[in-house]
């Protein structure tokens, strides 16, 4: 198990950009597949980007080529750069992590088993 703390939300306007970061605990997390969620008030919690332990990722078609996700194994930490801002990403971001075996992206949320508490983004219009 790892404990994952987020940090970096904030209040941007749109176009903005924003860097999110996810620290986390335990001396394995180069064996962990690292995802970023968000949760908007009244809608369900969605994939926004994922990486393998090997770096591999995936994104949300709703932020290719806006965000981009990577990792600092040295620091066990995973980022989540956010470009070009609109309202609608306005939402809690949340890091996860799963332990795989093979360097695979995961996507689905029920997959992950470990969760940090979330970090607020905001964008004005």
């Amino acid at each position: 198990q790892v404990q994952l703390v987020e940090s970096g939300g904030g209040l941007v306007q749109a176009g903005g950009s924003l860097r999110l970061s996810c620290a986390a605990s335990g001396r394995t997390f180069s064996s962990y597949s690292m995802g970023w969620f968000r949760q908007a008030p009244g809608k369900e919690r969605e994939f926004v980007a994922a990486i393998s332990w090997r770096g591999g990722t995936y994104y949300a078609d709703s932020v290719k080529g806006r965000f981009t996700i990577s990792r600092d194994n040295a620091r066990n930490t995973v980022y989540l750069q956010m470009n070009s801002l609109k309202p609608e990403d306005a939402a809690v971001y949340y890091c996860a992590a799963v332990k795989t075996l093979a360097p695979r992206v995961v996507t689905t949320a029920n997959e992950y088993d470990n969760w940090g508490q979330g970090t607020q983004v905001t964008v004005s219009s």
